[in-house]
């Protein structure tokens, strides 16, 4: 019953106009689904470390967290996620898919079109309830 919350970042990672959208590989928990990147926050570790750690080690790819978008718990078979979701900017591309099996940048017209993680679900709503996606 009370399963414990896991902690995890997400990073809504943008570069001129286009959002980061990245794909979890087949076989793999969620595999084919489309999430923003992020990862398990460790102990002693502020949200913001996790981000900028786990994008590097995922993607290869250097950020800056802006600031924080939206919370999102949600309840998957056998474990709970807190999903602590950043709005991040970069001016580079990812350079390895260590977790991933596709990466895209796309508008918020185009992440439509896929099939996204539950938990990051919510994460695109509140995009759109923005201008521009998060100005």
């Amino acid at each position: 019953m009370g399963d414990r919350i896991i902690q995890v970042t997400a990073g809504v990672i943008r570069r001129d106009g286009f959002f980061l959208a990245a794909r979890r590989p087949e076989g793999d928990s969620l595999g084919g689904y489309w999430e923003f990147p992020g990862g398990k926050i460790e102990p002693g570790e502020t949200p913001e470390a996790c981000l900028v750690r786990e994008i590097d080690e995922e993607l290869g790819l250097a950020i800056r967290v802006e600031a924080s978008l939206c919370r999102v718990t949600h309840a998957y078979p056998g474990k709970t996620i807190e999903l602590l979701v950043y709005l991040c900017r970069t001016d580079g591309e990812p350079t390895r898919l260590e977790a991933h099996s596709e990466v895209r940048w796309l508008t918020l017209a185009e992440m439509d079109g896929l099939q996204w993680a539950p938990a990051d679900v919510p994460v695109l709503e509140e995009l759109r309830k923005r201008p521009n996606g998060c100005r």
